[in-house]
């Protein structure tokens, strides 16, 4: 027998145990899925209803790698994905041949200058210099893509002293703000430590900026890089705590003590859950346990209010307390759900004089690690609608100048951003674009503990994953691209500075192509 025929002879020896193993196979399933009561469709069409499961399961995968368009994908599109991915890895999001935008859909646009600034004659301070590195690609095929890294000096794109945004300044240690995009609230347990980690020290290495801890706590992964901190409570009251669950003003003099803690935020609602946070108890381990005072392994639900205070009076109170104690500036976060809560919020700062320093507002369409679905989707307003009425609100009585307003919800690009600041934000908050920029494939596994990509877990094996001394530098180069795209932005709105965008930069199409002014919007209250 020649070489050749003893080859074929086996490959059919091994393609008929195939065949008879896949039909004791299916055989067997067959059985089975006709004795189970669970399944309709498993008992009536067996094989069928097992490709029917399969498809079901792959379809989300399918369709974002596949199947959706460049612009269709929720909570974030292709096209999305990529304006934060690109900039991360090559410190670059230039484009070729044109946007892939939808303009005959309604949606803000900025106004641009006939006369518009040359880059000499921009507010921007320089002198900063930031040691990153990117990517470089030497060849691009269908099957493989090589590239290396190099290491780089970049600019900051930083606000001049003169420019910076000044939280609390009657505060004895008010906050001052060089850059216009920080880090949202994300806590240490929602993340991993090495996703945390690269956070912090990517975002240190970009100076000027700053991160929030989230709800649970300050942990040394987030003073890793030596960034400055905003530090959240929650209603669960996690970092600031005695063992009964009480608050203690002695672990906030703690926290306000160490160098890095700017300012505390008080948070009332989130946008993607308008009540307390959760956290599954397979991602509570004995290190998060202790940072947060609680149980390990025992899943966490904050309560849906604080307990020190239910109504403005009794928060203001508590807000001056904290301040007191910690000489720190002092904000909340919040949710607005109608022009009413807008109002009542700006009326009674008017009316007593007192308040937080900032508000950071967060649009429905913000984002978490763990919510439910009728939470997401229909309570509390989206960031355009909310962050007007707010502005307007504190405007209308008087109060603006006194308060910081700290915006949050999907704001991932530059453009974006400065939408967001001429509809009345001082500062951007961004979460879910950070998340991206340290490896997250958007597997919408954050509550599972099972994300893939290591970000959004705290399983060591799956952390372990992401390198922390090669992704932060993809946060540098993520963070410095928004600034600068602010900077090119401004600079095409006839501005020498991003801090100067205002209503009058931002206009609204609507479907039919006709065009408004911001304060026409909406109706004022």
């Amino acid at each position: 027998m020649e070489w050749y025929e003893l080859v074929a002879s086996i490959i059919l020896i091994l393609l008929a145990i195939f065949v008879v193993v896949l039909g004791i196979a299916l055989l067997f399933l067959q059985i089975m899925d006709k004795k189970q009561k669970q399944h309709a469709i498993l008992r009536n069409f067996p094989v069928l209803g097992r490709v029917r499961y399969i498809t079901e399961k792959v379809g989300p995968e399918l369709r974002q790698y596949l199947f959706d368009g460049d612009n269709e994908g929720k909570p974030f599109s292709r096209e999305d994905f990529l304006h934060v991915v690109l900039p991360g890895k090559y410190l670059s999001n230039v484009i070729g041949f044109g946007s892939k935008r939808n303009f005959e859909e309604p949606g803000y646009y900025i106004r641009n200058a006939t006369f518009t600034k040359q880059v000499e004659e921009m507010r921007v301070d320089q002198t900063q210099t930031v040691e990153t590195q990117k990517y470089v690609i030497d060849s691009d095929s269908l099957i493989s893509r090589k590239e290396h890294t190099e290491k780089i000096v970049a600019k900051p794109w930083l606000l001049p002293d003169e420019d910076a945004v000044v939280i609390g300044p009657n505060c004895r240690e008010p906050f001052h703000v060089k850059s216009l995009v920080g880090q949202s609230a994300m806590s240490y347990g929602a993340l991993g430590k090495n996703a945390i980690s690269a956070l912090s020290k990517g975002i240190g290495l970009a100076k000027g900026s700053w991160m929030n801890t989230g709800e649970g706590g300050v942990s040394d992964h987030h003073l890793a890089g030596g960034s400055d901190l905003i530090a959240q409570i929650g209603s669960g009251l996690f970092g600031f705590r005695t063992l009964e669950g009480d608050f203690s003003f002695e672990l906030l003099k703690e926290k306000a003590a160490i160098p890095q803690v700017k300012a505390f935020e008080l948070k009332l609602a989130q946008g993607a859950k308008t009540r307390g946070g959760h956290v599954e108890g397979d991602k509570v381990t004995e290190e998060i346990a202790r940072i947060r005072n609680v149980v390990p392994g025992k899943t966490i639900n904050s309560p849906n209010r604080f307990r020190q205070f239910d109504d403005f009076p009794s928060l203001f109170d508590f807000i001056e307390k904290i301040r007191e104690v910690g000489g720190l500036p002092v904000g909340i976060k919040v949710v607005i759900g109608s022009p009413d809560d807008a109002d009542n919020l700006a009326s009674y700062m008017k009316e007593s004089g007192k308040g937080p320093d900032f508000i950071t507002i967060d649009g429905a369409e913000g984002g978490t690690g763990a919510t439910y679905q009728d939470l997401a989707d229909s309570v509390g307003l989206p960031l355009h609608s909310g962050l007007v009425l707010l502005h307007d609100a504190l405007v209308k009585h008087g109060v603006r100048d006194r308060v910081k307003i700290i915006a949050s919800g999907k704001i991932i690009t530059s453009d974006r951003a400065a939408v967001i600041l001429g509809l009345g934000a001082d500062l951007i908050n961004v979460a879910r674009g950070f998340m991206i920029s340290v490896g997250c494939i958007m597997a919408q596994r954050c509550h599972t503990n099972e994300c893939p990509a290591g970000v959004a877990t705290t399983d060591p094996k799956l952390q372990n994953g992401l390198i922390v001394d090669e992704k932060k530098f993809r946060v540098t180069n993520y963070i410095l691209t928004m600034r600068e795209g602010l900077y090119r932005v401004a600079a095409a709105a006839g501005l020498d500075s991003p801090t100067k965008f205002n209503s009058e930069h931002i206009v609204y199409k609507d479907e039919h192509g006709r065009v408004y002014k911001v304060e026409n919007l909406n109706p004022k209250f």
